[in-house]
């Protein structure tokens, strides 16, 4: 019954890593992978009596009373998505650099950051900037490349900008202040969207024909469509107000202000008339989904990594990961960031942050870093993987919506300015943690 604690734990941890990787190959879901191993080896290394650790793990995930912001920020996602609120949007930033080299792109990037601002989810905002964006910046004559880095990159800064669901997992798998990590990702977000921005107008300023001005026609199309600017900038900047306002003043908790946040898109969708049951119902059944899916992750990845505390799994990869960066705080600090990386090329932001947070913040914490600055410092690195090949989820996304002449491989390629400007940020960060601390 107790063979594989006779194993000792370097040997299990090696057959817990092969099983999953064997279990993930046959396409097995990765909720249910980790579950499995979890009860696998809570039987194999404990006994029978080990399978009710299992479940109390899973109802400590469950029952936290912070999480509920999560589906509050995908619900604001989904009606957004479905109402005219980013169409509006959009049009009304039009007047943004219009007559400038660039001006559409950039134009692109902060409708993005606004987007990013309101709801915190990643992958429709992609959707919805390939749906809207992409299309006129290719009708505009935009090299294809830069058009679709412009879409992809803007539209994965949800990583980033708060209120990110990405940091609110961090938040409650490390159990540190989501506020906080909202206060310290403000700037390294903004910086990042500073450098996308200084970017598309360089490259626009060197090649001039790759990022054209509208046609005096076109012009004058988008002046005759008559756009309402106080309906369309006034409930989206207002929801950004009231919801991060409320939140860095101490008004309210993540919880309370993601609720708030939700009423006031329905409000603004009531008075723009917009609100239908069908809307409402098609905005719950997409977060019911989306949520269904982290929470099945959280479950299993839950469990797995409390049945690999009891084993005494952290403390052994604790040692492991300081004895090859010798003790040395920013070598530590590196490998995590690999370790990170490969893992995100391969699996879900969300299983990444609950399978390896629990392992890694109390070792940071133990080398005397701020563990809020290592969730400003893990979101950049998601931000890398979100975007690279072969698995970025931001290039599926846009795939998805993309004209069919656009390949997968396109946009990979077109991805990588940008890759390598996220990676400049993440080091900054990492050399700089002052970027991410400049609150306290």
């Amino acid at each position: 019954m107790f063979e594989l604690s006779a194993l000792g734990i370097g040997w299990v941890s090696l057959m817990m890593l092969t099983l999953m990787i064997a279990l993930l190959i046959t396409g097995m879901q990765l909720a249910f992978v980790t579950g499995l191993v979890a009860v696998v080896f809570a039987v194999g290394w404990f006994g029978p009596d080990a399978v009710g650790v299992v479940s109390s793990r899973v109802y400590s995930f469950v029952g936290s009373y912070v999480f509920l912001a999560v589906p509050m920020f995908v619900m604001m996602a989904a009606l957004l998505d479905r109402s005219g609120i980013a169409v509006d949007l959009f049009d009304a930033m039009k007047k943004v650099g219009r007559k400038i080299h660039g001006g559409v792109g950039v134009q692109t990037l902060l409708v993005a950051v606004i987007l990013a601002s309101m709801s915190g989810v990643i992958g429709g905002e992609i959707v919805l900037l390939g749906i809207l964006a992409l299309p006129q910046m290719l009708r505009l004559g935009y090299d294809k490349k830069l058009a679709i880095g412009i879409t992809a990159a803007g539209g994965a800064l949800g990583t980033m900008l708060p209120p990110s669901i990405v940091l609110i997992i961090y938040g409650l798998t490390a159990n540190v202040s989501i506020g906080d990590l909202f206060k310290a990702s403000f700037l390294p977000a903004f910086m990042l969207a500073m450098f996308y921005v200084i970017y598309v107008l360089v490259y626009s300023k060197l090649y001039p024909d790759k990022a054209p001005i509208p046609s005096d026609e076109e012009l004058a199309a988008d002046d005759a469509k008559n756009v309402n600017y106080v309906r369309a900038l006034f409930f989206p900047l207002l929801t950004v107000v009231f919801v991060l306002g409320s939140i860095y003043g101490g008004i309210a908790s993540v919880t309370e202000a993601s609720a708030l946040g939700v009423v006031g898109i329905v409000i603004s969708a009531a008075i723009r008339k917009e609100l239908t049951w069908m809307v409402l119902k098609e905005s719950a059944q997409a977060t019911m989904r989306t949520c269904g899916m982290i929470i099945w992750i959280g479950i299993g990845a839950t469990a797995l990594v409390g049945v690999y505390n009891l084993m005494g799994g952290i403390d052994f990869v604790e040692q492991l990961i300081l004895s090859l960066s010798g003790g040395n705080a920013m070598l530590t600090v590196l490998i995590m960031m690999l370790i990170l990386f490969i893992l995100g090329m391969f699996l879900d932001w969300v299983g990444v942050a609950l399978l390896t947070m629990p392992i890694f913040v109390p070792i940071i914490i133990g080398l005397g870093m701020d563990p809020i600055w290592f969730g400003v410092v893990f979101c950049l690195n998601m931000q890398v993987s979100f975007l690279s090949p072969p698995f970025g989820p931001a290039a599926f996304y846009l795939k998805s919506v993309a004209p069919k002449d656009i390949s997968l491989g396109l946009i990979f390629k077109s991805l990588i300015p940008f890759i390598i400007m996220q990676v400049i940020a993440l080091s900054l960060v990492v050399a700089f943690p002052q970027l991410a601390l400049w609150w306290k």
